[in-house]
């Protein structure tokens, strides 16, 4: 389950793909790259933006542990979790556990702080943990922007559509989860057709279903057709999002998908869900202490479960208007706690989602910029390993943005040059070029320039650096025209990645028999 286990088995249905790694990769680095340009996950050669000092972070869990062990977290509606507390030594009263001091953090022993999710290309297959970044696309919005400028609910056509541009992102390591809610198929069937989606029109790594613990099921099943039953059992191919119902509660619903996936050996990101000043207290410390004791929880269950099975610390944290109550993006605090709960996260041992490119502008305008812009500097400087929402977002989350989308993943392609740090190589320290300049001259011509400005800065393929005039010649677009000009060519330019047609049989088949097997649901 470990990175050291890339090379098990190859699952049947997985078959690399050439043209996505050394050369092809450093240019696109450079250049923003365009589809199939792939990068792989970063590994981060920066170091880690801490806020609290060993004091603080002893502060919060000190705080935590009282909390969970005097207040304690609510496990509703499962009795099954109620006795597997109650079995490893907890005090369980009505659905509310509590938990003896130390009793989750020895349970989360078992949990690795590194594994491999596999891809159904190996060379898609990404790391969790460590100095590992990885960009998965927006999760959840009801709603699209489309290229047309309309604002209406998504379609599974849309659903598609943001599989395949997730695929050909260079900076996108991650096919992602919900990347709209298709609320033209069933409620109670559209997980079959996402999921079915993720693997046919990407090889790319994906999330899978947690609305119910039958979807959950249903995923793990499709996966075992993917990959084989014994692959699954013994590696991790889908990584799931499983949020505490905070303040300081999981619902059977979430219990039910965790409960799925970790039998199965598969990642949860146990993640409270928190809108500081309704969710959690105003304050950050407030805040980090309800997160932290939130998921101490939640990921401990998952090693109740099973021992071994993958688990992240995951937070999503926002601030809202104490005028409106609407919810604020961009802001100082959520930022400061995402940096808290790095830290805590690295003490605990647990790889850390967190952050994207978050906003709560309505447009693709330059609110979405810079309330994005902090996000996801912020994300890349914590140290987070897995990144929901890099792309797309808008809108406060109720809107999958097609131009934005595509505005953001030039943003990650700088967020993966950054993370390359400073290269002190030979030739990179160009002292040959400095003794060939001298002083007064200019490196325009020098020998080591023409060697090296192809590759030697970052080149974005939306922002425009031209004249006025030559921008007024070729239109006068904004970002957002040159932004749904190239979603346009690169939807009219995908190409679907191999799938062997008797595992893709395999798949059809399954997802119309589920399909019959219920009538129509839509609440």
């Amino acid at each position: 389950m470990d990175s050291e286990k890339s090379g098990a088995e190859r699952p049947a249905g997985r078959r690399g793909r050439g043209g996505s790694g050394g050369a092809a990769a450093r240019r696109a680095s450079r250049s923003g790259g365009g589809p199939g340009q792939q990068q792989f996950y970063i590994n981060r050669k920066i170091r880690e933006y801490e806020v609290l000092d060993e004091e603080g972070l002893a502060l919060i869990e000190a705080n935590a542990d009282i909390l969970l062990e005097e207040i304690g977290i609510e496990f509703r509606d499962d009795a099954e979790a109620l006795d597997m507390w109650r079995e490893a030594g907890a005090e369980v009263k009505g659905e509310r556990v509590h938990f003896p001091k130390g009793l989750c953090r020895s349970l989360l022993k078992t949990a690795p702080s590194v594994f491999t999710q596999h891809a159904r290309n190996p060379e898609r297959s990404v790391q969790i943990g460590g100095k590992a970044t990885v960009f998965a696309p927006v999760y959840g919005p009801p709603f699209v922007r489309d290229l047309n400028g309309e604002r209406r609910y998504a379609t599974m056509a849309d659903f598609e559509n943001f599989v395949k541009m997730a695929y050909m992102a260079p900076a996108m390591h991650h096919s992602g989860g919900t990347v709209c809610e298709p609320v033209d198929i069933p409620v109670n069937k559209r997980h079959l057709d996402m999921v079915y989606a993720h693997m046919r029109l990407s090889d790319k790594p994906f999330m899978g279903s947690v609305t119910a613990p039958e979807r959950a099921q249903d995923t793990i099943d499709m996966c075992k057709i993917l990959y084989g039953d014994a692959f699954v059992d013994s590696n991790c191919v889908v990584i799931n999002l499983i949020n505490a119902n905070s303040p300081m509660v999981f619902d059977e619903t979430m219990l039910g998908a965790a409960k799925i996936y970790a039998r199965n050996n598969q990642a949860c990101i146990v993640s409270p869900f928190i809108l500081a000043g309704a969710m959690s207290p105003v304050t950050v410390a407030g805040t980090l202490t309800q997160i932290l004791a939130e998921v101490l929880a939640g990921a401990s269950f998952t090693q109740l479960v099973r021992p071994g099975a993958p688990v992240l610390f995951g937070t999503f944290a926002a601030s809202i208007s104490m005028q409106s109550g609407a919810p604020t993006f961009g802001t100082p605090e959520p930022s400061l706690v995402s940096y808290g709960a790095a830290q805590l996260a690295r003490r605990l041992g647990l790889p850390f989602r967190t952050g994207g490119s978050l906003c709560g502008s309505k447009v693709p305008d330059a609110q979405a910029a810079h309330e994005s812009a902090n996000t996801i500097n912020m994300t890349l400087l914590a140290g987070a390993n897995f990144v929901l929402h890099s792309a797309g977002w808008l809108e406060g989350g109720l809107v999958s943005s097609y131009e934005k989308f595509m505005i953001d993943v030039d943003q990650l392609g700088m967020m993966q040059k950054m993370a390359e740090g400073i290269d002190l190589s030979p030739d990179s320290q160009a002292m040959d070029a400095i003794r060939e300049v001298g002083p007064g001259s200019h490196y325009l011509g020098c020998a080591h320039t023409q060697a090296n400005f192809q590759t030697a800065f970052y080149r974005s393929p939306l922002a425009d650096n031209n004249s006025f005039e030559q921008w007024q010649i070729e239109g006068e677009k904004r970002i957002e025209n040159r932004a749904n000009e190239l979603c346009r060519s690169w939807l009219d330019s995908y190409e679907a990645p191999h799938l062997d047609e008797a595992i893709n049989d395999q798949l059809r088949e399954f997802v119309v028999r589920k399909k019959e097997s219920m009538p129509d649901a839509f609440t």
